[in-house]
């Protein structure tokens, strides 16, 4: 039988690819690493925030050009104005510098001993002759295509998920699942070091608009709006509405934004929804955003694909070189059984979140407080729910499927 090229072929070199291939490679693996970007961490893609949670549980250190600006806790806003800052170690993180802190990820995975190539884009499977992936096949800055053999091959491709999708899996997300986004760097903005959440109907259909701080007086200001339940529409339910228009009215009527200048913009769309039905087959798993391993509340997914490639690589590390579906599937029923209830509890808050009108947002932000938000992220919703049904009875009829 021919040797294969590498033990492991992992196709994606964000956090979950990266965190993957180093924790691997430290075990003395084998591992390539395929990324379609010329360049590592760009383009940026997302606001950029980070939980220390997963970082201290890894312990990983920062070094200062990955970190822009620490995070001490979030200010959650309601439409008319009504706040709450929210301090625990759940808010706690930084906003990174994108463009080094994936870069520098993957070269933490490259001094294990992993390889990584880049501009390389993995276009297709193969097959051994018993019908077993064996490997895959890539082309690198556009030029004649190669095969390269692994016993197992690692889908970390993000939402794109092409190479998972021709494996079988269902990593297809309907406009439901995916909120459609804009965001823009821009300068100048003082802030006190927390994330700042703006919630409402009017702000940001099925979704908020964010502002996270960075360093000199900079911060990423976006938005994320969905599509609407019942009709469809892509615009957030509202016909020839668009993120950015959104967006633009916000920073307009925003007294610290509306004279900041504009550094960078761009666009695209975020997963919101569920995960996908399974991670794993005979030598080959999703992990990451391919998987969907996202909070389906803000679409955040750089932790939860680092803690999924961490219980990836342990199941993979584990199976001794037996990469059938039975013995990759701890990977599976660990994450279903830890971070998988968390992210099903919160797709259930974002399913509820829909069906509440401004006023509703109003009346909630000003009944519950910090320690409530702290249970209701956890998943333990019946304490804020009796608070704010205690002065609007009729606010149980959107808020039951929580209890």
């Amino acid at each position: 039988m021919k040797k294969s090229d590498h033990d492991v072929i992992i196709i994606g070199a964000g956090p979950a690819g990266s965190t993957m291939s180093r924790l691997l490679a430290q075990e003395g693996f084998n591992v390539m690493v395929f990324d379609k970007r010329k360049e590592l961490g760009e383009p940026v893609r997302c606001g950029e925030g980070l939980g220390s949670r997963e970082i201290i549980a890894q312990d990983i250190d920062l070094p200062k050009p990955c970190i822009s600006t620490e995070i001490h806790g979030a200010k959650v806003v309601a439409p008319d104005g009504s706040e709450i800052i929210w301090k625990d170690k759940e808010t706690s993180g930084w906003v990174l510098e994108r463009k080094y802190f994936d870069k520098w990820l993957m070269e933490q995975a490259v001094k294990q001993g992993a390889k990584v190539k880049s501009y390389t884009r993995v276009i297709d499977l193969i097959k051994d002759a018993k019908g077993k992936i064996s490997g895959v096949t890539v082309s690198r800055a556009g030029r004649e295509p190669y095969e390269v053999s692994a016993p197992l091959v690692v889908s970390a491709e993000g939402l794109e998920a092409q190479i998972a999708r021709k494996a079988g899996f269902p990593a297809v997300s309907t406009l439901y699942d995916v909120d459609t986004c804009y965001q823009y760097e821009m300068q100048e903005y003082d802030h006190e070091n927390l994330i700042e959440l703006y919630f409402g109907n009017e702000i940001a259909p099925r979704g908020y608009v964010w502002i996270f701080p960075k360093n000199d007086k900079k911060a990423n200001v976006g938005i994320g709006i969905g599509a609407h339940l019942e009709t469809g529409v892509k615009e957030g339910g509202i016909k020839g509405a668009t993120p950015r228009e959104f967006l633009d009215k916000f920073i307009e009527n925003h007294p610290k934004l509306k004279d900041a200048s504009t550094l960078e913009d761009f666009g695209g769309i975020i997963s919101v929804g569920a995960p996908i039905d399974s991670f794993v087959i005979d030598n080959f798993l999703v992990v990451g955003t391919a998987a969907r391993q996202v909070d389906p509340i803000h679409g955040g997914g750089i932790a939860l694909a680092m803690e999924a490639a961490a219980m990836a690589a342990k199941a993979v590390i584990a199976a001794n070189k037996d990469y059938s579906e039975a013995k990759l599937k701890p990977y599976e029923k660990v994450w279903r059984a830890g971070p998988g209830k968390k992210v099903a509890r919160r797709l259930l808050l974002r399913k509820v979140m829909e069906s509440a009108t401004d006023d509703d947002f109003n009346h909630i932000f000003k009944t519950i407080k910090a320690e409530d938000l702290d249970h209701v992220m956890q998943g333990n919703f019946a304490p804020s729910i009796a608070k704010v049904v205690a002065r609007r009875p009729q606010l149980i009829g959107i808020l039951k499927a929580l209890i």
